[in-house]
């Protein structure tokens, strides 16, 4: 089935309270922050979301944060915001920490319909804590579980009629692998051409695995 095609405001109004929301990016590059944006006009709230970092303060994911709509947040590199330090402290935010190898794993892998997996990453560090661990070939692992999500949030470079996605260099980071681990996922797009004008060697996140496509500029 294609892709439909829905405004930023229509898009989000699928997302519901509690839900979980995987949201693509590394900083702000590659972050849906159209989406973003229109999920703060929302009165969505109770968020748990899996993203890379929080988006910086007072940007992206940020703005969610100082407005009080997260009620939890997974990834691997929240020093790039100091409020996710600052709401922690104050007990308005739930934090947990995985290493940037073992969460980008964890989500390919949730997309793959595997449940967990062992790494040796974190073994024997606070983030191993209560976690059930095991030795191979005399090296001790870890037992991590895959992520998924109720929506992923994700933003690409183009998409054809079709749905099917292209990224633009680094801003590609985990926006393909989220794409798979979510019920739902949301691809927010600076462009939509016709079928057929991508170079099918290029296409990334074939329409299988989006719902719903949001073109920053409007459809043509």
């Amino acid at each position: 089935m294609p892709a439909r095609f829905m405004t930023a405001r229509e898009a989000v109004a699928l997302i519901q309270n509690g839900s979980t929301i995987m949201v693509g990016g590394f900083g702000l590059s590659g972050q849906p922050l159209t989406l973003v944006e229109a999920l703060l006009e929302t009165d969505v709230r109770d968020l748990t979301v899996i993203s890379n970092n929080v988006g910086q303060p007072g940007q992206g994911l940020g703005k969610l944060l100082l407005a009080g709509r997260l009620k939890k947040a997974i990834g691997t590199y929240f020093t790039s915001n100091p409020d996710v330090s600052r709401h922690k402290r104050e007990g308005k935010l739930e934090v947990e920490l995985l290493p940037q190898g073992t969460f980008s794993e964890a989500i390919r892998l949730g997309g793959s319909g595997i449940a967990a997996f062992y790494t040796p990453t974190a073994a024997g560090t606070l983030l191993a804590e209560g976690k059930e661990t095991k030795v191979f070939d005399g090296r001790e692992y870890v037992l991590e579980r895959s992520l998924r999500a109720d929506v992923a949030l994700i933003k690409a470079y183009k998409a054809d009629r079709y749905g099917n996605l292209i990224y633009y260099k680094t801003a590609r980071n985990f926006n393909p692998v989220m794409a798979m681990a979510a019920d739902l996922t949301i691809a927010e797009v600076d462009e939509v051409v016709e079928i057929g004008e991508l170079d099918p060697e290029a296409i990334v996140t074939p329409h299988l695995f989006v719902d719903v496509v949001v073109c920053k500029g409007g459809m043509a």
